[in-house]
């Protein structure tokens, strides 16, 4: 016999985040009550009537009908991510990369102009230069951190400020209160990628930012399975002008992936914490190497964006940027006589990974570009893991030997 008892649902809003990344967002069918997330491998979904039907399509935003855009397990990765970052609502895509497309196209028309921190992923830049500069909609690329460069780079048209903070590859830092400011007066929408940080270290809706984008094959997964990205921001423009440009487009997430996704969130915080304090720790460790020139992350008091960074996220993320003396054959030295270490560009995994920016994540970006962003030859980067940290050090030490 059922209860007839509705147990009321907590007020996610008061909650820590921990408790968050493990209990918002989830449904469980009348039927089975299910207590894990059910994952819906179904391309549509069924009406019991034509009347019900007609009602479905009038409102796509209110329930299921087709997993190119409406689908409960993604439903669910959605509504759970915007509860962590602070958001109205989210839209999940296929990819990050995707997610950034998928704001752009729904904001953005021919002749916008769109001001970018230099110090973004590689195929940001393509994607912004090569691909929308085709259309029409032409791009500026400022230094992150002169807060005054963003400024200068206002035109009448710019409607869009995009960055990365910390930033790919050397954690730079961007003051979002103070970009957000500049981007509201100038009109323009501010999206922030938070992919380095994820919710579980920062939030950039409450800086000020309108929009976070995220590639959730990142951190949000964090075991390197599935890819996948996300728009957060408000209700008005996630559902009013990104929601039907997926239902035409179709840059779908996968409800297998969002499965994956909504159980990746429920550590993220453990993960986060962690993954920071040892990559810290690594930090402090490679700046005392004789064969290391200069060491980035955000944690070091060496940063030069160090105290905004602690006073804008709660630990210095788990990424860390190294320059060897020796350039690309002492980072290839280093890079090729690891054994715990994965050689590959991926980040956010609970394996630490490594690899050279120069000749992977930014080889289609110019030399002169790369020369412009600091990524110079001998530049290696390592997003660190879950290992024991004597064990990445000694997985390092061999190679930073002359």
């Amino acid at each position: 016999m059922k209860s007839k008892t509705t147990r009321k649902k907590p007020d996610f809003s008061k909650l820590a985040l921990e408790s968050i990344a493990v209990r918002a967002g989830t449904r469980r069918t009348a039927e089975y009550q299910e207590h894990s997330e059910a994952m819906f491998l179904t391309s549509s979904f069924c009406f019991d009537s034509a009347e019900l039907a007609a009602d479905g399509f009038a409102h796509a935003d209110q329930g299921f009908i087709y997993s190119r855009f409406t689908n409960p397990t993604v439903s669910m990765f959605q509504d759970r991510l915007a509860a962590l970052e602070g958001g109205e609502s989210c839209i999940a895509t296929a990819s990050g990369m995707s997610a950034i497309l998928t704001m752009a196209m729904a904001h953005l028309q021919a002749g916008d102009h769109v001001v970018c921190s230099r110090s973004v992923f590689g195929a940001t830049i393509q994607l912004f230069t090569n691909i929308l500069g085709r259309f029409g909609i032409t791009t500026t690329y400022v230094d992150l951190t002169d807060t005054k460069s963003w400024q200068s780079a206002v035109q009448s048209n710019t409607k869009l400020f995009y960055l990365e903070t910390p930033s790919n590859p050397l954690t730079e830092i961007a003051d979002i209160k103070a970009i957000s400011k500049i981007a509201k007066k100038a009109g323009a929408l501010f999206a922030v990628d938070n992919c380095f940080c994820t919710p579980a270290l920062q939030k950039p809706l409450a800086l000020g930012a309108d929009v976070v984008i995220h590639s959730a094959t990142k951190y949000l997964d964090g075991q390197g399975r599935v890819v996948g990205g996300a728009i957060v921001g408000s209700h008005d423009f996630v559902m009013g002008k990104v929601f039907p440009y997926v239902r035409t487009a179709g840059p779908t997430l996968s409800a297998f992936n969002a499965w994956v996704f909504l159980k990746g969130l429920e550590t993220l915080e453990l993960r986060m914490k962690q993954q920071s304090q040892n990559a810290l720790a690594l930090a402090q460790w490679l700046e005392k190497q004789s064969g290391v020139e200069r060491v980035y992350h955000p944690g070091l008091k060496s940063h030069p964006q160090h105290a905004l960074a602690m006073r804008q996220q709660k630990e210095g993320g788990a990424i860390v940027s190294f320059v060897l003396r020796g350039g690309k054959k002492a980072a290839f030295k280093l890079i090729n006589q690891t054994k715990l270490c994965s050689i590959t560009a991926n980040l956010g995994d609970t394996r630490t990974t490594i690899t050279h920016p120069a000749t992977t994540t930014h080889c289609r970006v110019s030399a002169e570009a790369r020369k412009a962003a600091g990524i110079s030859d001998g530049l290696v980067r390592i997003a660190v893991g879950l290992e024991n940290i004597n064990d990445l050090k000694n997985d390092l030490v061999g190679g930073l030997k002359k």
